[in-house]
């Protein structure tokens, strides 16, 4: 799975200080064009094997606007490798 970035995103930067992966751009490098930051789906590990939950999210003073989106292919992801990080009030896509 990967995280995403939804548009309520503020641009404080803080997610691309403390992604492991460097996974996450900002606006000016979303390959997307549009304007709010962006996770590459097949860089993210969701901090498997670097931190308990996905540090962009535990960094992010924006309520709701760090997401988990769909499997991407070859996406390394919690119940294949058998980590239960979703905890507490961590927002999750259905």
């Amino acid at each position: 799975m990967a995280v995403k970035i939804t548009d309520i995103c503020i641009a404080c930067g803080a997610c691309i200080d403390e992604c492991p992966v460097e996974a996450i751009v900002d606006d000016d490098d979303n390959p997307t064009g549009e304007d709010i930051y962006y996770v590459y789906a097949d860089k993210c590990v969701e901090c498997v094997g670097h931190h308990d939950e996905p540090a962009c999210a535990a960094a992010c003073p924006t309520e709701g606007c760090i997401v988990w989106s769909d499997l991407a292919d070859g996406q390394p992801n919690r119940d294949e490798i058998g980590a239960d990080l979703r905890k507490g009030d961590t927002p999750c896509v259905e």
